[in-house]
């Protein structure tokens, strides 16, 4: 940072008096560094309250767009600001401010309606109004199907360690947005099948594209309807990815654990 020439002047003045300065230095040093951080913390906060926050994937449920260990970059700034952009959800603030709706098919992080401080992260498919609806794994929005068409399947690793090909699909949402979706156990989960949910207004419906592997809006007692005030931001591109092979001490196994072919994707 620049030195400041009340600061310089001052050290000069004390060496010329024959004094050692010792103290004088040594309380300017650590002043100059308290005040460095100090303004590195405060400009980090602001960053990540309004511009940028960073998130990692602990889990399986936005398999394949997201695998577990990608770390990435989510914009703040893209649905508006509310209380849950701000640190501990603080701020003293109603609804939303510069409030932007989600698009059908962004990939959102949003507090989690029953626990406001757990983030979860989801891609919207339901707008306010919308009838959400799945039969046989297939997805509805408003009574119409959306399609889907299998491609080459996607390598999933079990809990038992063993790996196996399921199904993959590229869906197209209503407007055109298309993304890749599996189905772990085919078209036969637990939550492949459900009633026709409606979004009340000022909410979104969000499902995990690992649709036999995600708590999502189906589950009502769990996650249910988004609230647009629990809205975080929209995930935005990816700036790290591991695949968890190399423990935090094995430094010599980090270049060889790192995902290189995610780095930098943008997220879909």
């Amino acid at each position: 940072m620049p030195i400041e020439p009340d600061n310089l002047d001052s050290s000069s003045n004390a060496k010329s008096k024959g004094g050692s300065g010792s103290g004088t230095d040594s309380g300017g040093g650590w002043m100059d560094t308290l005040r460095t951080i100090v303004y590195a913390v405060a400009i980090a906060l602001v960053i990540r309250t309004f511009a940028y926050e960073p998130f990692n994937i602990p889990s399986g449920s936005m398999i394949p767009t997201l695998l577990v260990g990608d770390y990435l970059f989510v914009s703040k700034y893209s649905y508006g600001y509310s209380r849950h952009s701000f640190p501990f959800s603080l701020a003293p603030i109603s609804g939303r401010v510069f409030a932007s709706e989600p698009e059908r098919g962004d990939v959102a992080v949003f507090k989690l309606p029953s626990d406001n401080r757990t983030d979860y992260i989801k891609r919207i498919v339901g707008l306010p109004g919308d009838r959400i609806q799945l039969r046989k794994g297939l997805l509805y929005i408003n009574g119409t199907r959306v399609p889907r068409k299998p491609i080459a399947g996607f390598e999933v690793t079990t809990s038992f360690g063993q790996i196996r090909r399921v199904p993959q699909y590229v869906e197209t949402l209503p407007g055109g947005k298309k993304h890749l979706i599996i189905e772990e156990q085919g078209d036969f989960g637990a939550l492949d099948e459900t009633r026709e949910f409606t979004v009340p207004a000022g909410h979104f419906f969000a499902l995990g594209d690992n649709r036999d592997n995600s708590a999502d809006s189906r589950v009502l007692s769990q996650v249910g309807f988004v609230p647009v005030e629990n809205l975080v931001g929209r995930a935005e591109f990816l700036f790290f990815s591991t695949d968890g092979s190399a423990r935090f001490w094995e430094i010599w196994k980090w270049p060889f654990a790192i995902r290189y072919g995610r780095l930098f994707d943008s997220i879909e």
